[in-house]
């Protein structure tokens, strides 16, 4: 009996004991709840930024590669060696400038020979036509004169054709590139001499999706910019469009021409091509930085007063219909004159109390992803 009733004594004082720390804990913890309770709520600083209408230009985003207006490859049409070379690599050339030489001396000999016979054979059908009037010759002898001088005239024509063939010239103005070849080298017909290409004008070639084409037109704008020149744009316009669609990939291919009076643009160059569509006025445009990406869609947090005036964030779906640079196009959700949070919207939830401030803690890129 004796050790029951210490047993009980036992549990009542460990009771009592825990009882006694359960009791401050719950004390301290509604003593914290009350702290708690009577501290200001948080404000968040956000940077902000109002809801403007704007002029939107719309435009096709493609990649595109530039060609020459005009280029070929300076070759030969005969074999032969090369007597002369006329110009330096890298040269401005103008339409007809002779360019290459090639040993043409038999030609030239030959030309000279046939040359001189020439007057002779002409004054023996001029003789023989006067006997012909006169009937002292006979109609077969007139034409066998006839016949030589004729004959003649075209070996002396395709002399100077054969000499013109042996020098090569420039096919229309332009610069000259690397010179491939050497004085006194022997070149089959059809080697490489050198590439000759106009930079005056340059083509750009590009493709859009064949859901584009509606929207696409001959004479339309094209803007395009190069990693080589980054701070630089050019202007061109559209000259063809392929009248077939590419089966495999659903794709035309557009030609533009670009004005390169500078010479900036050679062909080759890859550059980012936007076509230029009618410009919108008046619509809703936001910094990209404002909006907010999750599996359900894009999103921004709209500032709005509460019952007290306190501003507060509210998060607001939008629907994006385009995107350029640092700039979205807002086709649904916002409206002319509301503030979007532009940063600082990392820790923000709906209805978190915040703080506007001209340059928030969250340092805004220098630029951000095409789209």
């Amino acid at each position: 009996m004796k050790k029951f009733f210490a047993i009980v004594v036992m549990l009542l004082l460990a009771a009592a004991m825990f009882g006694s720390v359960f009791g401050y804990k719950f004390h301290q913890f509604g003593q914290m709840a009350e702290q708690m309770a009577a501290r200001p709520e948080p404000r968040f600083p956000v940077e902000v930024v109002e809801v403007e209408a704007r002029d939107w230009q719309p435009s096709i985003a493609s990649i595109g590669l530039i060609e020459p207006r005009q280029g070929v490859v300076v070759a030969s049409s005969v074999s032969g060696s090369i007597s002369e070379i006329h110009f330096r690599s890298g040269q401005s050339v103008s339409k007809g400038q002779l360019l290459v030489s090639l040993e043409s001396e038999v030609e030239r000999a030959n030309l000279a020979s046939a040359r001189a016979r020439l007057p002779s054979v002409k004054r023996q059908l001029e003789r023989h036509q006067q006997l012909l009037e006169r009937g002292s010759v006979s109609q077969t002898q007139f034409d066998d004169s006839q016949a030589a001088y004729l004959a003649l005239e075209a070996d002396i024509a395709a002399l100077r054709a054969t000499i013109a063939r042996r020098e090569i010239r420039a096919p229309f103005a332009g610069i000259i590139g690397l010179r491939q070849v050497n004085l006194g080298e022997f070149i089959q017909a059809g080697q490489q001499i050198a590439h000759l290409e106009d930079l005056s004008h340059m083509l750009l070639r590009f493709s859009v999706a064949q859901t584009q084409l509606p929207r696409i037109e001959i004479g339309g704008e094209v803007q395009l910019s190069s990693d080589v020149y980054p701070e630089r744009e050019f202007l061109g316009t559209i000259t063809a469009i392929e009248p077939i669609v590419e089966a495999r990939s659903g794709v035309v291919e557009v030609q533009a021409e670009i004005p390169n009076a500078e010479g900036l643009l050679r062909s080759g160059m890859y550059s980012d091509v936007r076509v230029l569509l009618p410009l919108l006025s008046e619509q809703v445009v936001i910094p990209q930085q404002a909006i907010s990406f999750n599996i359900y869609g894009q999103s921004v947090f709209v500032i709005a007063p509460d019952e007290a005036g306190e501003p507060r964030a509210q998060r607001r779906d939008i629907k994006v219909a385009m995107r350029q640079g640092d700039w979205a196009l807002v086709e649904q959700g916002l409206e002319i004159g509301e503030q979007v949070v532009r940063s600082g919207q990392v820790r923000l939830r709906n209805g978190t109390l915040v703080e506007l401030v001209e340059d928030s803690f969250v340092q805004r890129p220098a630029t951000l992803p095409k789209s």
